[in-house]
């Protein structure tokens, strides 16, 4: 931060993740004071403020790559700190629509741990950062300036009430129950647009003992995922190995089709879905915590980008958009629209005219992109409510449908999904001339019937050995010759 950076002050709401990493991103410019409501703990401990902090969450390679760039060395300090670094598709066993996911070479991947765990290495990082300060225990009760321009906010702290503190720039972090809307409205900005689709989502997580051995294995995230085009109600249940030889057990249900906080029914919940497989791996293991719920799960956006925002002022994260956790896109897409903002910061600087307008603009792209994944996925289940989906999204939905069929067997569809879904390229490269080669002969011939699991996975997880082949395509690009996987596009992009 240079001399003139030092004289500018930026103020982010809300200590979340996503509010350090903007405060990272804003301490290349002026000093950053973070106002955050509760008290920010030490360590991988739960806050108060993030409940669905319980369930699974992981940090898709296109998401990570951005933390890595906004704070160079962070994934080393993840994985220093417990967290694991798993391939794609090769440290996965996923049942999507389509069927089961061939585990060959890698094509992205993912960082697993708890969120407790991803959150405190990065506020260890951010908070270490000089210039940047953290207010606890202190609320924002509204935003000073006017419909032209945002000049700060009022805050109580615990030693004074209504305290003005003086901001070239304003940053809404504070999630899902950001209050930015109202406070915009009182000084005259009103008619920001919302859309909302419900699919009615529950989640419920446990914590298991994981069985001994499966750490020093490289047990695999097992997930079964429900197919959105039979018309009843979306179920899946994923297991995530975590930190600490821990198993972290995620159930989801949409309307009708819900998991509860029953401990006796969360095994059962998972049996039932269209393979068992999660259900097998956690029958008879020890829980370590009780089921946690976790209900009001809708993809919410607020069209900031669409108003006239005062200047200084942008939203990010939650306060934008919040999607179907099932999805895990909201860390990654929040970390890339904040690695488009510091391009803005560094190509215009803080004190440009319209800075905050534009800042909002420069995060709208990754927003709209994850948006429409979601939701025209979320529409689809029943009594879901919301926008209906768009013309002609009929005969997309069969071109990705067949894409994924050929993910089953192909590893170039294989690459192609993985590259999207981790967020690592846009929906369009889907429609390059090399995948729609491969779309047109897509075929699911000589896909796994059964969970891909390795006969010493399946010894480890306590399970019988599999029906059909001894070692279904795990770990190999071609099932007959499982000596010599494959991995055409490369290593770790």
């Amino acid at each position: 931060m240079n001399q003139s950076s030092a004289s500018r002050h930026a103020v982010v709401i809300g200590g979340s993740l996503i509010g350090l990493l903007a405060a990272a991103v804003l301490a290349e410019h002026a000093t950053v004071t973070v106002i955050e409501a509760d008290v920010l703990p030490e360590g991988p401990a739960p806050r108060r403020g993030l409940p669905q902090a319980r369930h699974t969450h992981l940090l898709w390679s296109g998401g990570a790559r951005a933390f890595e760039r906004i704070l160079p060395g962070i994934t080393d300090d993840w994985t220093a700190a417990g967290a694991l670094r798993r391939s794609l598709p090769t440290d996965l066993a996923t049942m999507t629509a389509q069927g089961w996911i061939s585990r060959c070479g890698e094509k992205q991947f993912n960082i697993s741990c708890s969120r407790d765990l991803l959150d405190s290495v990065v506020r260890a990082r951010v908070t270490g950062l000089d210039g940047v300060r953290v207010l606890q225990r202190s609320r924002v009760r509204g935003l000073e300036g006017t419909a032209a321009r945002i000049t700060g906010v009022r805050v109580d702290t615990p030693d004074e009430r209504n305290r003005t503190v003086d901001a070239d720039l304003v940053i809404d972090a504070s999630g899902r129950g950001s209050r930015a809307t109202a406070w915009l409205g009182a000084l005259g900005v009103n008619g920001i647009r919302r859309s909302e689709v419900d699919s009615g989502l529950v989640y419920a997580t446990r914590i298991f003992e994981a069985p001994a051995g499966a750490h020093a294995a490289g047990f695999p995230i097992v997930n079964v995922q429900s197919d959105p085009r039979v018309p009843v109600p979306g179920r899946t249940a994923t297991i995530v190995p975590v930190e600490d030889g821990r198993w972290q057990a995620t159930l989801s249900g949409t309307r009708g089709g819900e998991p509860t906080g029953d401990p006796d029914l969360f095994v059962p919940f998972a049996k039932g879905l269209r393979d068992p497989i999660v259900g097998e791996l956690l029958e008879g293991r020890k829980p370590l915590t009780d089921v946690a719920v976790t209900r009001g799960n809708a993809n919410r956006r607020v069209f900031f980008e669409k108003a006239e925002l005062p200047d200084g002022f942008f939203a990010v994260g939650d306060a934008v958009a919040t999607f179907n956790p099932l999805y895990g896109q909201g860390m990654s897409v929040a970390a890339q629209g904040l690695l488009a903002v510091r391009e803005l910061l560094r190509a215009k600087g803080l004190g440009h005219p319209g800075i905050g307008r534009a800042a909002q603009r420069a995060l709208t792209p990754r927003v709209s992109t994850a948006w429409e994944l979601a939701t025209t996925q979320d529409i689809r289940y029943p009594g879901a409510t919301g926008m209906e989906p768009r013309p002609g999204a009929g005969l997309l939905d069969a071109y990705v449908g067949r894409l994924m069929t050929g993910a089953t067997t192909d590893e170039v569809l294989t690459a192609a999904l993985f590259d999207v879904i981790t967020m690592s390229d846009a929906p369009t490269h889907w429609l390059r001339p090399s995948v729609l080669w491969h779309v047109l002969r897509a075929s699911d011939r000589g896909a796994s019937p059964v969970p891909p699991l390795t006969a010493g996975e399946r010894a480890v997880g306590g399970l019988p050995p599999a029906a059909g082949p001894a070692d279904p395509a795990a770990g190999t690009a071609d099932p007959a010759d499982p000596a010599d996987p494959v991995d055409p596009l490369g290593q770790g992009r």
